[in-house]
């Protein structure tokens, strides 16, 4: 008698286990589900923001690495703006390389055959932009300083050929 009553009490906990279980699994899918739909609406957001850039007002296509094209601009040393306090002077050992979509307009008129007939117009736009940075300034802001460059070259040029610049730097 005492076996069929423990194996009795072991079907009814089963059964209400099962139920207790079905219960959470029906309400945990639907804020489950509202959690999931608010990470995939931030995460295409995100996506948004760092795939495409804005030059002229306008949205810029992400361009495939095939018609991409690159051209550097090697060991710029930059004298930095002095900081409050700091008597000793800073540079800015920069290498810059510019990313042109090949296939678009503009660069059969300023970018197939070689920038190096206007490297000093850009020269003269990344010195002017680098050194109104501090040497802190410059290393806390990098991702605003690319963008400074890339707007004022894309004006210097009247066009967004160019849609992407890299910045390797040391700071001394």
């Amino acid at each position: 008698m005492k076996r069929n009553l423990i194996s009795i009490l072991i079907l009814v906990l089963l059964i209400v286990n099962i139920v207790l279980t079905a219960i959470m699994m029906f309400s945990v899918t639907g804020t489950n589900r509202k959690t999931a739909e608010l990470v995939s609406d931030i995460a295409s957001a995100i996506s948004l923001d760092m795939s495409s850039g804005y030059a002229g007002g306008e949205v810029v296509a992400a361009v495939p690495l095939e018609d991409t094209t690159t051209y550097t601009i090697a060991d710029l040393q930059i004298p930095m703006k002095r900081a409050e306090g700091d008597e000793k002077d800073h540079y800015g050992v920069i290498t810059v390389t510019l990313s042109m979509n090949s296939k678009h307009d503009d660069y059969k008129t300023y970018g197939e055959g070689d920038l190096s007939g206007r490297e000093d117009l850009i020269r003269g736009q990344i010195f002017e932009l680098v050194g109104k940075y501090t040497m802190d300034e410059a290393k806390a802001n990098s991702e605003q300083l690319k963008s400074e460059i890339l707007r004022n070259v894309q004006e210097l040029f009247g066009s967004d050929f160019i849609f992407d610049v890299t910045l390797v730097a040391l700071y001394q």
